[in-house]
């Protein structure tokens, strides 16, 4: 009976105080009641020992922005909550296999850091009403810290920096690599528009390991690329912004590509394939540029062909040698060159900025790459020394690029036929997509690497009869034109002997008549 009436007691005094608070709320002045919350604030803060610290998911700057602060408090707490915490929420991420275990909300856990408790919990202020979002929940989501305020200092100094570097350090161990590519204009100048880079996961299995070169030269590039991630320092003693530039040029089929794929593999880097026709113009060019994250390649393939950038210098000297019997393939070329140039006006000048100018030291460990199969055509000024730092050039298969090959196609490290190959491939030219097409098995037979063997030495001795075909071909189209340049040199020749000739008897005949006038005047 004691306790029943205790518990009355208390219900009855709870609800006493409850009348008594509601009274006052009622009648008391709206200036009085702001006073008295800030004193009592003031009163609980003097007994209170603990500092609380809210981190909200979204930013008050931009428009609707993610708190990175928010995402890397996150991502720590996810690592360290699954053993700690009662209440666990299962997520599916995009692009992930298995299920992420994380903090239900109103959930707290305990951690510990040099000797030191504090506690997180993950809160959510709910909507106060049922409003249309274009980005679906309005959930204002934080994450709460409470530590004893005798700690501030190890916590602000120490204990969040620790949490910070952890979450970035999960994020780039767990992270999908991403493989982007821009958008044209108006797919992203809306106002809910988010981004101008389009991805998807970059999962390609190409490596150095399994590139057709010559070992020296992989060893060479992979050293220079090693170098560039640990020189930040370097770069920032010497007043370079931390980036560096690779022309990489050859025929097609050469490996340009796969080289890329094996340089983003080897760093771990993203990669933006930057479309330069989709590009409106330069101030755009930049805007793209400062949207690439840093540890990433942005790539332009067939750079020569992109836009016309290799001509800019000479068009206002340029005339129309050609008349009007101008070849008309080459008029219909010209103009769809133009054509498809009128909806970008990047320019040369523009390309250098985006490469080498101010803004490219936004941001820092960026690798540039353009590839090109005529560098010939390049403006000098765009792949100088210091924007096109290493030149590198994939030229057609050698025999150690066969074995690489061999081995990926294969696992053959040897074979009879070995031999044979490398003495073909040092008589012609073959590229290493042709050789990597005949290595392929096109049957499940257990002789399968004779076969393909057998075929690619088919394949190289048909490209030497092809290359003597055209060689003999070009030999005769050249003997045709000097003998054609010969017969239009003697017939020039000759007409300039006639018309000598002929002026030579004018001037005798005009000479005689002149003598014979002379004469008759005379007589």
């Amino acid at each position: 009976m004691a306790g029943g009436e205790m518990w009355t007691q208390l219900g009855s005094s709870l609800a006493g105080l409850m009348f008594v608070w509601a009274m006052f709320k009622q009648y008391c002045p709206f200036e009085m009641e702001g006073h008295l919350k800030k004193y009592t604030q003031k009163l609980v803060s003097l007994l209170y020992p603990y500092i609380e610290v809210t981190f909200h998911e979204f930013t008050s700057e931009g428009f609707y922005e993610r708190s990175k602060a928010y995402g890397a408090i996150k991502r720590y707490l996810t690592t360290n909550s699954t053993t700690r915490a009662k209440r666990l929420k299962a997520d599916m991420v995009r692009d992930s296999k298995s299920l992420v275990l994380s903090m239900d909300d109103y959930e707290e856990i305990a951690d510990e850091f040099k000797g030191i408790k504090v506690w997180w919990a993950s809160n959510k202020n709910l909507p106060r009403s049922q409003v249309i979002s274009f980005y679906g929940d309005e959930e204002k989501r934080f994450y709460k810290l409470k530590f004893h305020r005798r700690h501030r200092e190890i916590v602000f100094g120490s204990y969040l920096n620790h949490v910070m570097d952890e979450g970035k350090a999960i994020e780039v161990k767990s992270r999908k690599r991403k493989l982007y590519t821009n958008n044209r204009n108006e797919q992203w100048a809306g106002r809910y528009q988010r981004t101008m880079w389009s991805s998807v996961v970059f999962d390609h299995p190409a490596t150095f390991d399994t590139l057709a070169m010559e070992e020296k030269k992989k060893k060479e590039i992979m050293n220079d690329l090693i170098t560039f991630t640990k020189s930040k320092d370097y770069y920032k003693k010497i007043g370079k912004s931390w980036k560096r530039g690779y022309l990489l040029f050859g025929p097609p089929g050469t490996g340009k590509s796969t080289m890329i794929v094996a340089m983003a593999n080897l760093l771990e880097y993203d990669v933006y394939d930057l479309e330069l026709t989709a590009v409106k113009d330069n101030t755009e060019l930049r805007k793209l540029l400062i949207e690439t994250s840093n540890k990433s390649i942005i790539v332009i393939e067939d750079i020569d062909c992109s836009l016309d950038l290799t001509g800019q210098r000479k068009k206002k000297e340029e005339k129309d040698e050609e008349g009007d019997g101008k070849d008309p393939v080459s008029k219909k070329k010209k103009e769809d060159e133009e054509k498809s140039n009128e909806s970008s006006k990047v320019t040369l000048s523009g390309l250098l900025n985006f490469i080498d100018g101010l803004w490219s030291a936004c941001g820092g460990e960026r690798i540039i790459v353009f590839t090109t199969n005529y560098v010939e055509k390049l403006d000098p000024a765009l792949i100088r020394r210091g924007r096109m730092d290493k030149h590198i050039e994939l030229s057609y298969c050698c025999f150690e690029a066969f074995k690489v090959l061999a081995r990926n196609y294969l696992d053959l490290e040897s074979h009879d036929m070995f031999e044979t190959i490398g003495k073909l491939l040092e008589e012609t030219k073959i590229s290493p997509a042709d050789v990597a097409e005949n290595l392929m098995p096109k049957s499940d037979d257990e002789d399968a690497a004779d076969a393909c063997l057998a075929n690619l030495i088919k394949a190289i001795e048909k490209a030497m009869e092809e290359a003597k075909v055209k060689a003999e071909e070009e030999e005769r189209a050249k003997a045709e034109e000097e003998k054609k340049a010969k017969a239009e040199k003697e017939e020039k020749e000759k007409a300039e002997k006639e018309d000598k000739e002929q002026k030579s008897d004018e001037e005798v005949k005009e000479k005689k008549t002149a003598g014979e006038e002379v004469k008759e005047n005379g007589g």
